[in-house]
């Protein structure tokens, strides 16, 4: 608990930096007035808006007010819509917990088994096959990915729908939800399933090198018990670290995949904010995601230390 304590402590200041960052590069992009300006807005009602939303204030000063508002549990408004930012996240957040949630357990249930196969079976075919997958699954890009399989089997097939999480028009029951799910799914498993069944298979083998594996051999343990009970856990402190860092990437990922899916998440609100220049939105989404990887970090080092008892955390 106390080491908990001591890395949110850490957190914090880092936290700050990357909204600091954020806000910088996001006022380099150009005012969110320029959107509002033309033929039927005159210049003095942009101006009033200005004065309205603080833009006439120096940057710094922009940056603590919206800070300040932040730590009284104000998220702020939307420039476009005028709803409170957390409420817009809030109604968006769901989707994309589902489908990247979805998207992460097949992700594991793919990519522990086929690299662990693939260490043990050592320039195989079957090796050499799951090797090849993993390497298309990394490869293509995901928003090319997304294109081929609407193409297959919603415009040739009729299979599938192309696109949002429900069939308009209804409530939107469980079969239809999976329905819709089935391609955006499909992609970021791919993804992260590609990607990651290199790093495991890298582990294992560098593991099954080690002399006490050769001694467990000779004894005549056996190949089920070497592999998952001696193998399993000490291959699992660098995968565990990779996987901490492929979370935020599979977010990440997620933007395009909701785009081309028109899947209602935070990938769909963030491109959305991102067009209309909507500052607001944009801060509260890059808040949330560095709040979400600075928990990855966290929860991999509780992970260490459950995987290995040697590790002490203090």
């Amino acid at each position: 608990m106390r080491y908990i304590f001591k890395r949110i402590l850490i957190a914090i200041p880092v936290l700050i930096g990357i909204t600091m960052l954020d806000y910088l590069i996001m006022s380099l992009a150009g005012s969110p007035l320029a959107m509002m300006q033309g033929p039927r807005v005159s210049q003095a009602a942009v101006e009033a808006k200005a004065i309205q939303l603080g833009l006439t204030q120096p940057l710094y000063v922009q940056y603590f007010t919206w800070l300040g508002q932040l730590l009284h549990g104000n998220w702020g408004y939307s420039i476009k819509t005028y709803q409170p930012v957390w409420s817009m996240i809030a109604q968006n957040l769901g989707p994309t917990l589902l489908l990247v949630g979805v998207s992460l357990i097949l992700g594991f249930v793919i990519a522990i088994p086929a690299g662990v196969y693939s260490a043990t079976h050592q320039y195989t075919k079957g090796d050499y096959t799951v090797v090849t997958l993993s390497f298309l699954g990394t490869s293509i890009p995901s928003f090319f990915l997304s294109l081929i399989l609407v193409y297959v089997f919603t415009v040739l097939l009729g299979w599938l729908p192309s696109g949002g999480m429900t069939t308009l028009g209804t409530g939107g029951d469980f079969w239809d939800v999976v329905r819709h799910m089935v391609m955006p799914t499909a992609v970021l498993t791919a993804s992260f399933a590609g990607s990651n069944i290199r790093y495991i298979r890298s582990s294992f083998l560098e593991i099954l090198q080690q002399d006490y594996l050769r001694t467990a051999k000779a004894k005549g343990i056996g190949r089920f018990l070497t592999i998952n009970k001696h193998t399993m856990r000490n291959a699992m402190l660098p995968i565990i670290t990779v996987l901490s860092m492929q979370v935020p990437m599979l977010i990440g990922g997620a933007v395009v995949v909701e785009q081309v899916f028109s899947w209602p998440g935070l990938g769909l609100l963030t491109m959305s904010s991102i067009m209309t220049r909507d500052y607001p939105v944009i801060m509260g989404v890059s808040l949330l995601s560095a709040l979400i990887v600075l928990a990855g970090n966290l929860l991999a080092d509780i992970l260490y230390a459950m995987v290995d008892p040697t590790i002490q955390l203090h």
